[in-house]
């Protein structure tokens, strides 16, 4: 879209990789809310991919005709660029009992349009799932997407019965119509952040784009199931794939969200939180593929940067039913209606919205949300708790 950017995308430069480096010891990711690179890209790369992922779109850039917000950042800016915000987007369509439908022109409602007369709405009653979903962060992402999908196997396959995650496979667009295990997104509905840049481009700014030259996601939305092309003034596909894949490569270098201080309290509380039975799903460390190995369908290679690398996100990445599901159907088919993916909690103490439609405002009420044969475990074990070690609980999760 903008090719005074392909100099700045085409410098992309990853540390070297070796036998040896894939050899090496797991050590821990690099943490921070500082807006310096991980190490997978330079530090000028990384700034340059920043201030194209916290751009504002112009109506004649393609943004719209209908659209969420005008740019990256303002869904993934605090405290810094890629964490999160209060920002929520709208989901909508029909359950009769048996299976979810989507609300014409899809379960997405955007907020915004470029003009009035093409703003979407829930049409009526008949449309009776309707659920807010919050920005997410995407600091660490890149960590995230290193995880090989064997990983997800042998965590699903330690969590006690009533507690397993599901595991869904979704195309990765780049790769045609390779799959790889989902793991971006409160549904999982994308595996790499290529796929995931493009989709969220097009549905949250309403940028048709290329991915890999690819055109998945290069025809405009509709308004309500109707035509906006009277609206619609520029060309498709309105990005190339160069703000894609800046987008891509600038989560791919962010740090990981660093913990508060840890008092006595937040080490108390951190036992009582495995006591409680979170971390089974909450998965305090996971370990990265090492570098070298070939993800997404063999069109990305894990760098030294990313790979053998421990993380602490508190979530397995896989989908649950604790009770609190949004009703909304998109890869995973009918049986994950009610799941979302688990929340991961790292950089939680930065959300004042918990959960996934942000209508839980303390923690005590986000926990004691949790239903289904895990969530109650776990919501009753916190009811249960004198108030010294709930405040001790909630002083961990404010830690992280």
């Amino acid at each position: 879209m903008r090719l005074e950017r392909a100099a700045a995308l085409a410098a992309v430069t990853l540390l070297a990789l070796s036998p040896v480096a894939s050899m090496q010891t797991a050590t821990e990711a690099p943490t921070g809310f500082d807006n310096l690179t991980n190490g997978h890209t330079d530090q000028a790369t990384f700034d340059a991919n920043r201030e194209i992922f916290d751009e504002i779109e112009e109506i004649d850039e393609g943004l719209g005709p209908v659209f969420n917000m005008r740019g990256c950042g303002e869904c993934h800016g605090n405290p810094v660029s890629g964490g999160i915000s209060q920002v929520t987007e709208l989901r909508a369509g029909t359950f009769n009992g048996t299976s979810f439908t989507d609300h014409p022109g899809g379960s997405l409602i955007h907020s915004q349009a470029i003009n009035a007369a093409i703003q979407e709405h829930i049409l009526g009653t008949q449309f009776n799932v309707r659920t807010f979903r919050t920005s997410l962060n995407t600091l660490g992402d890149g960590f995230v997407e290193a995880i090989p999908n064997s990983r997800f196997t042998e965590i699903r396959n330690t969590q006690p019965a009533g507690f397993q995650g599901t595991i869904i496979n979704v195309q990765v667009v780049e790769a045609g119509t390779a799959t790889r295990v989902g793991r971006f997104g409160w549904k999982n509905q994308h595996g790499s952040l290529l796929s995931f840049s493009g989709d969220a481009y097009l549905n949250e700014m309403g940028i048709t784009n290329l991915v890999n030259g690819r055109t998945n996601f290069a025809q405009e939305n509709t308004s309500n199931g109707n035509s906006v092309a009277a609206f619609d003034e520029v060309p498709d596909p309105e990005d190339d794939g160069d703000d894609v894949e800046a987008f891509a490569q600038f989560m791919r270098a962010t740090k990981a969200p660093p913990r508060g201080p840890i008092t006595s309290s937040v080490q108390a509380g951190s036992v009582l939180f495995d006591q409680m039975a979170c971390a089974f799903c909450h998965t305090r460390n996971i370990t990265t593929a090492a570098p070298g190995t070939s993800i997404n369908g063999g069109q990305l290679t894990v760098s030294a940067a990313l790979g053998n690398k421990i993380i602490h996100p508190f979530g397995d990445f896989m989908l649950h039913d604790i009770g609190t599901g949004d009703g909304i159907v998109q890869n995973g088919g009918q049986a994950t209606r009610n799941m979302v993916r688990t929340a991961p909690l790292w950089g939680v103490r930065t959300r004042n919205r918990l959960m996934h439609d942000g209508e839980s405002l303390t923690f005590d009420e986000a926990i004691l949300r949790h239903a289904g044969v895990g969530g109650t475990h776990s919501a009753n074990n916190f009811r249960n708790l004198s108030p010294e070690n709930k405040q001790n609980l909630v002083n961990f999760l404010k830690s992280l």
